[in-house]
């Protein structure tokens, strides 16, 4: 059975054009530190020093996603909400979970 709770799924969420520069500079963060995680296994670095950079970019990604929820959470789960689809908060619980 498909799980058809979140207006999300059938539409795009509205960004403008500053939060789209914000978060599209966080991911090319991310991305480099990625490639500089690469780049340290090329040079056979020292574990520890690969784990911070792993730690970082955990770091990194989780709070882009609280970024994403929140977004998700102000917009689309509370428009629906308020048209009565109160399955949308299992929707949103489980989407907290998967961050974790």
């Amino acid at each position: 059975m498909e799980n058809e709770c979140c207006c999300c799924h059938q539409k795009a969420t509205p960004r403008s054009e500053e939060e789209l520069k914000t978060l599209r500079n966080r991911l090319s963060r991310i991305q480099g530190q990625l490639n500089g995680i690469g780049r340290m296994l090329e040079e056979n670095r020292y574990c520890g020093d690969i784990l911070t950079q792993v730690a970082a970019v955990e770091s990194a990604l989780q709070s882009f996603g609280y970024i994403i929820l929140q977004e998700h959470m102000e917009t689309c789960v509370v428009e629906e909400v308020e048209k009565g689809n109160r399955e949308v908060l299992s929707e949103a619980l489980e989407l907290i979970k998967k961050l974790k």
